[in-house]
């Protein structure tokens, strides 16, 4: 291990890296590895995470994404390394926050948690509202709470990444027809306040301009904690089939 690569990982906070971090603790069950380099099963979630160890990371990283016709999503703050075989389809810009205070949940008597028979309206909503991957099993990460009005599932948001002492907010997405009623507030509080009953801390993520969120999250006490840089990387000989099909 090189010198700058020991005094990356001793710089690195586990937020620096949450795919990272959950892949290597709490949720290692759901992880796929090749070396230092690990990603959740496909049908969970899209992200992976290298740890930054040396020269075979590359190899490990080239190997992993290769087993994967999506590729796999990185999220990190510090730069996505991209090796020569690999090549870069998606890149952008987010941010990472972070709430580290008592938050008033508000009125709950409409939000309830949802299960495995609510996972098909479930990704109908996710497909409507894109808030960001949602495969078959990302629901197993965490808790999933939902409002409906009637029998429509019309807002809901969960638990994903979950590290020692942290556990990510994700999935928070209203219906169009019903939003302007607070149902976003209303379901990252109380999936919050949940989370720090347990003596964690809520974390977010959203893209650098996806202004209208982080307005929202600053508003229920959530601070920005540091940008995060996102890249889907895929195979060069993949995408060169790809290509050639189309």
């Amino acid at each position: 291990m090189g010198a700058t690569n020991v005094c990356l990982r001793h710089r690195l906070h586990r937020l620096d890296r949450p795919i990272w971090s959950a892949l290597t603790t709490r949720h290692a069950g759901f992880a796929e590895t090749e070396g230092p380099a690990c990603a959740y099963a496909e049908d969970v979630a899209p992200f992976g995470a290298v740890e930054p160890t040396g020269p075979q990371t590359q190899a490990c990283l080239v190997r992993l994404v290769r087993k994967r016709a999506n590729g796999v999503t990185f999220m990190q703050s510090d730069e996505v390394y991209v090796p020569a075989d690999l090549v870069c389809t998606r890149q952008a810009m987010g941010v990472q926050m972070l709430l580290e205070h008592p938050i008033e949940a508000g009125e709950t008597d409409i939000i309830s948690l949802l299960s495995a028979d609510d996972v098909p309206e479930m990704m109908r909503l996710v497909e409507l509202t894109a808030p960001g991957p949602f495969a078959a099993r990302t629901r197993l990460l965490g808790a999933y709470w939902g409002i409906r009005l009637g029998s429509r599932l019309v807002a809901m948001a969960g638990e994903r990444l979950r590290l020692p002492g942290y556990c990510e907010i994700s999935a928070v997405c209203v219906h169009p027809a019903y939003r302007g009623h607070g149902f976003a507030r209303r379901l990252v509080a109380h999936v919050a306040q949940g989370i720090l009953a347990r003596d964690e801390a809520p974390f977010l993520h959203t893209y650098a301009d996806n202004h209208a969120a982080i307005v929202l999250y600053k508003a229920l006490g959530f601070r920005l904690r540091r940008e995060m840089q996102i890249a889907t990387l895929v195979d060069v000989e993949a995408r060169a089939t790809v290509r050639g099909q189309s």
